[in-house]
């Protein structure tokens, strides 16, 4: 992947940040999603809230039957980045009552996953293929940190963009004007950064939502992943939130290894918000403990603690750890240091 983007870089120029993080992660032949086996796995690169607790699949459950009960039908539901299938598994099971369901995933080897649960032509690559407008709701968990993003830093008081060029064989990152579309996200959304700071431009990811609006007639979309407000993303500023993962831990720098590695930053969720007002929409920012308390996850983990104490005292042991290893991994979802942490954007109309 690497010397492919030096021969474009080559042939072309140096490429804005974004494309550079289009091929890293989606070319089809060698990106990080675009290719290779299952990322989101314990066997994989890194685990999201549905792998880590079947309890968050059952609490969109408990979402999608608020939402019939709101809106009506037909009512459609699909998932976007929907890995191989973790979420959507415990959620059906949930349910006592057949759903329209589509799931959108950019991994050939998620797909094949996910045809073993949705129809499979109900399994697509992009939001595209869906037929539109529907009532429903859409759900993205940890999606937008992985849509190609600009990057920029403040230098003498101005804004200047971070390119990728090549030298020598290595790649680099460069200096260049900001496009008008950059500096007016910056100036809208980046807030006071101190001289240095890096900040990921998230206009592709702006472009997303409105799409998945422009499909949605009546219902919601939710989108879980951390970040935070603009506001309280200002104190990680002076180094920039890019980073990677691999093999669960931090990886190197972005350019080292591209294909190799998930590139990632903070959510501005203050400009997906803006988003959603500007379209006329209800919107609200949740944290992902708070959200899913909202959804009774919190008393299902009281129960299960309930049942551990029954299990105790008839010495079924057994059975007791089964019930606290699923009690510990709910935990897990709303651990106020952890996924709980995370942030939820409801758009609601």
């Amino acid at each position: 992947m690497k010397q492919r983007i030096i021969v474009e870089i080559e042939r072309t120029g140096p490429l804005p940040f974004e494309r550079f993080m289009e091929l890293s992660l989606y070319d089809p032949d060698a990106g990080f999603f675009g290719s290779g086996t299952l990322k989101s796995v314990k066997a994989g690169d890194f685990l999201t809230s549905p792998e880590v607790s079947a309890m968050f699949g059952e609490a969109i459950g408990r979402l999608v039957k608020s939402e019939i009960e709101r809106i009506g039908e037909p009512f459609r539901f699909v998932e976007v980045a929907a890995g191989s299938g973790s979420l959507l598994r415990p959620m059906l099971a949930s349910l006592d009552r057949d759903l329209d369901v589509w799931a959108v995933e950019v991994s050939p080897s998620a797909r094949a996953a996910l045809a073993e649960i949705v129809l499979s032509s109900q399994v697509l690559e992009t939001l595209d293929g869906i037929p539109a407008p529907f009532r429903g709701l859409v759900v993205a968990n940890e999606l937008i940190d992985n849509l190609p993003m600009a990057i920029a830093q403040r230098v003498e008081g101005e804004w200047r963009e971070r390119w990728v060029g090549a030298d020598r064989g290595e790649l680099a990152l460069i200096d260049a004007d900001p496009r008008p579309e950059v500096s007016d996200w910056l100036e809208r959304f980046a807030g006071p950064v101190p001289d240095g700071g890096m900040v990921e431009v998230q206009i592709r990811a702006a472009e997303w939502l409105r799409q998945a609006m422009s499909m949605v007639e009546s219902g919601s979309i939710v989108l879980f992943d951390y970040g935070d407000t603009a506001e309280n993303l200002l104190p990680r500023r002076q180094d920039g939130t890019l980073r990677t993962y691999r093999a669960h831990h931090l990886g190197p720098h972005p350019l080292d290894e591209p294909g190799a590695t998930d590139i990632t930053a903070d959510v501005n969720f203050t400009a997906l918000e803006a988003v959603v007002v500007e379209a006329g929409w209800e919107a609200k920012i949740w944290r992902q403990d708070d959200f899913l308390a909202e959804l009774g996850v919190r008393e299902r983990i009281s129960e299960m603690r309930h049942r551990e104490l029954e299990l105790a005292r008839s010495g079924d042991e057994m059975e007791r750890l089964k019930v606290r290893t699923l009690r510990s991994e709910a935990e897990t979802l709303i651990h106020p240091r952890g996924l709980g942490d995370f942030r939820v954007l409801v758009a609601r109309r």
